[in-house]
């Protein structure tokens, strides 16, 4: 793609026209996976693993679109400045950068998927601190400059609790002539960290000229639904929802602030992020999130931390597909156990009500 052109111009559609004719699909949330998988570590979730084990990270690419992702998003997240100044790794900056958009790039030209460049929240943006707003500046810009360098399709902006921080990705990404998502992270007040609502938020960056606005991470299914009603009445551009597989609920409703009575032995009094196993949400309730989000309006969806190609695949399914994936979705008709009668034996189906 030319730096000057927005969108694939190699013959595939881009983003916009993928979105003209249906709702999208983009798995998100790799650091958590990776961390699960003994390829990266907890706490800094700097992904270092794109540099000491690139081959994991393009199979996890590919265990994504093989559920039906329709994206294969760099794994850039965490990879700025102050992120790896903090963990002592600043010398990894840019090949960490470009390597990760390269990996995209190949696992995404052998599928013919859309490549999406990735910003995410710097940690340092204050409101009322211009010298935290130079900085935040500087990283986002040599991190596009890489993406655009890369050719990437459009570039996501993420996990924004301050709406401001938002607004200045959205700025530099419309320098560039790529397509921009931008989506906020809400935590348990309704709002974001500057006290602005949710929908006013997404008002403004829709108005500053974000192609894609909406909600990704920190709250799961139950808590995000609420908030995306507003967002689709006041924005004319497509909603996104992308939120944690976690079951977040009225009085906890994001996965940060989830506690569990079971254990009380966890690193600071809290499951996340190591100990989330038993919120867990089923693909069958990603499946449900799916439909309710779509009926609402929602035109961008996805997961982000802690999702699994199977819950991708349960989106996708939802919304009527069968990627590949869909091969091996369950048949419990064919249990040997609990089967049809064509399947299980007549001495098992005697004991199933024993399993």
């Amino acid at each position: 793609m030319s730096p000057t052109t927005p969108g694939a111009t190699d013959g595939r559609r881009g983003l916009l026209e993928r979105m003209a004719e249906g709702p999208l699909l983009c798995a998100e949330g790799y650091v958590f996976e990776l961390e699960r998988r003994g390829y990266l570590q907890a706490g800094g979730f700097v992904p270092e693993v794109v540099l000491d084990h690139p081959e994991v990270l393009a199979q996890l690419h590919r265990d994504f679109l093989h559920a039906g992702s329709d994206v294969v998003e760099a794994l850039t997240y965490y990879a700025h400045r102050e992120k790896l100044r903090a963990v002592g790794q600043q010398h990894l900056l840019e090949p960490l950068n470009r390597q990760a958009l390269a990996i995209a790039g190949e696992v995404a030209a052998d599928s013919g998927a859309l490549v999406a460049g990735n910003l995410s929240n710097s940690n340092v943006f204050e409101p009322d601190d211009q010298a935290s707003g130079r900085l935040v500046r500087q990283m986002f810009d040599e991190q596009l400059g890489w993406a655009v360098d890369a050719g990437v399709d459009y570039v996501i902006a993420e996990t924004f609790s301050y709406a401001q921080e938002a607004l200045i990705a959205l700025e530099l990404i419309k320098r560039t002539p790529l397509p921009a998502v931008i989506t906020l992270a809400v935590h348990r007040a309704p709002r974001t960290r500057e006290g602005w609502p949710v929908d006013q938020a997404c008002r403004r960056l829709a108005d500053a000229g974000a192609d894609v606005v909406g909600l990704n991470c920190a709250r799961g299914p139950r808590t995000m639904l609420p908030l995306l009603a507003p967002v689709t009445a006041v924005v004319d551009v497509p909603v996104a929802a992308l939120p944690v597989p976690y079951r977040t609920h009225d009085h906890q409703p994001s996965f940060q602030s989830l506690r569990d009575p079971d254990h009380d032995r966890l690193p600071a009094d809290r499951p996340f992020p190591t100990a989330l196993d038993p919120f867990t949400c089923t693909r069958y309730e990603i499946a449900d999130f799916t439909r309710t989000a779509r009926e609402l309006g929602v035109a961008y969806l996805g997961l982000c931390c802690g999702a699994g190609p199977h819950h991708v695949r349960a989106m996708a399914e939802a919304l009527g597909r069968t990627p590949p994936a869909s091969r091996y979705s369950p048949d419990m008709s064919r249990h040997a156990f609990l089967g049809a009668d064509r399947w299980a034996r007549p001495a098992d189906r005697r004991f199933s009500r024993d399993y």
